[in-house]
């Protein structure tokens, strides 16, 4: 970390859209601007695509899935090679794609590069190594038969991804898409598309089949609309708001019932009880809720204190927010800006709410600085589950705690959430770990730590926080499609 040079300004060397391993214009020839989240400003103007791309995306990703193709005759071993060879030339522009991650999203650039790029890499090899571990069963079926099934690649696999962990994000979905055999056209978010467009060149270089990943960056409007709707993409799978979620489930059902995987929003609870370790609750929680300036659909956003200790926990919760070092991302600061004004605006406004519905505001609840859109960090006690700010996703720096009193409560008020993606619980006690753990409605649950994500465990959520697993072995069944093959061993030919 010490030898990096990162730049605030590093060259913006690819803004197009990304089809049969070639850069283009927009059909229409529109752009749109990529805004520096720290300023306010335009870093460039991005290629604008829009359904008309996504039709040539899609030809150029079908062609590269036809039988007989390059891609399609490619070993599984050597796919896990080529996925390897991505994986080492992102190592080697770490440093600029740090920068460029920092630039386009806002995050400090120290986080980008000790979080980001290190969790996208390890993504990709981990999925390198099961590229050729893929296979299916032989049954022993009733009767002069032999059963076997093949775990056969979807297709043309439709993804779209966030803007909070661009880089991350996109190597959860090409990774085991791409493990299993798949092509991709990728829409990256509108708000940071610049990473994903760089790496596409490292897609050249690595050695990928022309059509085997296409990237079109555009709005979720058009360009988003586009690929859950289309008719020739097999698959689609998305991270991002319920709102939109629905929207896509939606166009899902009345295009072709593609496949579909959907990682949604959250609103997680993190219960902490009076025997926990406070130093390292308090730590946790910390984490939990102001990592990448709250912009995590995990966020431990409801923290649930048991009464006995809850006067000291907020007192201590309050004075490391007020520590929080907030600026440039590529200062030595701990919390850089929002994404964007409307999220900006978004957080504010339910940081009002929060204060006019009667709760508590210890810290924060404004802007800082005069420019960029950078929140104070927020602390917010004595919440009501009724309020705003305890059932709505904030998706920013604002964590909410609440006040408890026995397990059966905790469990209950956890529960009550419409999400139900992760969960934190803090106990020196694991017999009360383990029964709290297995009655929270969570996809994920951490035990005395949180946000604790690796490539080799599954994550995804339960109710309106979505379906389907990514990550680890369950990933695998997201880009696959299961074939049973009988075959007849009594026959007059055989005897």
């Amino acid at each position: 970390m010490e030898d990096c040079q990162f730049n605030p300004n590093p060259e913006i060397k690819y803004t197009k859209i990304f089809i049969n391993n070639e850069w283009h214009d927009a059909v229409s020839g529109k752009t749109f601007p990529s805004i520096n989240p720290a300023t306010g400003e335009k870093i460039c103007e991005v290629a604008e695509g829009d359904k008309a791309d996504v039709d040539l995306a899609v030809a150029a990703a079908k062609a590269a899935f036809k039988k007989g193709s390059a891609w399609r005759t490619t070993d599984a071993s050597q796919r896990g090679r080529l996925m390897h060879k991505l994986a080492d030339l992102m190592e080697r522009d770490q440093a600029y794609l740090s920068s460029l991650e920092s630039l386009d999203n806002g995050k400090p650039v120290r986080v980008s590069y000790t979080v980001d790029l290190p969790g996208s890499i390890e993504t990709f090899r981990y999925y390198a190594g099961w590229a050729d571990k893929i296979h299916g069963k032989t049954i022993p079926v009733d009767g002069p038969f032999m059963t076997y099934t093949r775990h056969e690649p979807i297709g043309v696999c439709g993804q779209i991804i966030p803007w909070n962990f661009p880089l991350l994000m996109l190597a959860w979905k090409w990774a085991p898409a791409l493990a299993c055999g798949n092509v991709i056209v990728l829409k990256p978010a509108e708000q940071t598309p610049l990473t994903a467009l760089y790496l596409c060149q490292l897609v050249i270089e690595a050695g990928f089949p022309p059509g085997v990943i296409n990237v079109v960056p555009g709005y979720g409007s058009t360009a988003g609309a586009a690929v859950s709707n289309h008719p020739d993409i097999d698959k689609v799978a998305f991270t991002g708001s319920t709102e939109v979620g629905r929207l896509i489930a939606k166009a899902v059902g009345e295009s072709n019932l593609k496949k579909v995987s959907l990682e949604l929003g959250g609103k997680s609870p993190n219960i902490v009880f009076d025997d926990a370790n406070l130093d390292d609750a308090l730590e946790w929680a910390h984490m939990g809720l102001f990592f990448n300036q709250g912009q995590c659909c995990a966020a431990g956003s409801r923290v649930f204190v048991q009464d006995t200790i809850y006067d000291e926990f907020v007192a201590r919760a309050v004075a490391k927010a007020k520590a929080i070092k907030v600026g440039n991302p590529f200062d030595d600061i701990e919390q850089g800006p929002q994404v964007d004004e409307a999220q900006f605006k978004k957080i504010l406004n339910l940081i009002d709410s929060g204060n006019s519905e009667g709760a508590s505001m210890k810290c924060g609840g404004c802007r800082h600085g005069d420019r960029g859109f950078f929140i104070t960090p927020t602390i917010f006690a004595d919440v009501q589950d009724s309020m705003r700010i305890a059932k709505e996703e904030i998706f920013g720096p604002v964590m909410s705690i609440f006040k408890f009193s026995t397990i059966d409560e905790a469990i209950e008020r956890a529960n009550s959430s419409v999400y139900g993606l992760a969960a934190g619980v803090f106990t020196k006690d694991m017999k009360r770990a383990l029964h709290v753990s297995n009655h929270l409605k969570a996809g994920t649950v951490w035990v005395n730590c949180y946000n604790v994500l690796t490539s080799q465990t599954p994550f995804g959520g339960f109710k309106m926080s979505g379906c389907g697993r990514e990550l680890g072995e369950y990933g695998l069944e997201l880009y696959t499609e299961v074939k049973t093959v009988t075959v007849a061993l009594d026959s007059q030919e055989a005897k």
